[in-house]
């Protein structure tokens, strides 16, 4: 903790190895969540870039004392992410209004489908992701923090700034819709046919972070004591 309180006085102060020193324990963890929000890795990466120059910017605000800055910086990083898709909603509007007068790009090779053909289940792993893109943004931000970077409820409404009942009511809301929506996902995919119709009962989908059977087919990580 004194080592904390000591970097966290630095980086009020304005020391440049202090902030150098956070980016290098903590720019991991932020690009891994800006992966998992976008989907894009050059997104990422600039959203990682945004989230330390705000933070720089924000240096006097870091609380005297208290336990890790990742908390911090993820809050900082979800508020990037969302202005981020702001900008990215209003471009395209934009490019919609504008006549298409170039002719469509050659297709590129899609490596996704090589990698997925080497999961257990590729079907249920692309039910997941589009049913990850069908939830409520405020939901899948709270989702990503919980279970995929594995913040307790504390840690995760300092990040975002609301009180612990709200991020307890998203998280659960996520899981359950996310259940809800992936067995839709499933369905369409199988043109109606029963769930879980010529599949095994129960396979992983992600790293463990996942599980699907006949009733459910995303399930989050064991939530760890909070």
């Amino acid at each position: 903790m004194a080592v904390e309180n000591s970097i966290r006085a630095r980086v009020r102060a304005g020391d440049a190895t202090a902030f150098g020193q956070i980016f290098e324990d903590h720019s991991g963890a932020v690009h891994r969540h800006a992966l998992r929000m976008t989907g894009d890795r050059a997104a990422a990466e600039d959203i990682v870039s945004l989230t330390f120059l705000e933070a720089w910017r924000l240096r006097d605000r870091v609380a005297p004392e208290g336990d890790s800055l990742c908390p911090w910086l993820l809050g900082i990083a979800a508020n990037v992410i969302r202005n981020t898709r702001r900008n990215t909603r209003r471009a395209a509007r934009r490019h919609r209004r504008a006549p298409a007068r170039l002719p469509p790009p050659e297709a590129a090779p899609d490596f996704a489908a090589e990698v997925a053909g080497r999961m257990a289940d590729a079907e249920q792993l692309a039910a997941a992701k589009a049913a990850l893109e069908r939830l409520r943004p405020a939901d899948r931000e709270v989702f990503a923090l919980c279970v995929w970077e594995g913040l307790d409820h504390a840690a995760v409404a300092e990040a975002l700034g609301r009180p612990v009942g709200t991020i307890r009511s998203r998280l659960s809301r996520a899981r359950a819709r996310l259940r809800e929506l992936t067995e839709q996902e499933l369905a369409a995919s199988r043109g109606g046919r029963p769930k879980g119709a010529g599949s095994d009962t129960q396979r992983p989908l992600t790293g463990g972070q996942f599980t699907a059977d006949r009733t459910s087919a995303v399930r989050s990580t064991k939530e760890t004591t909070r």
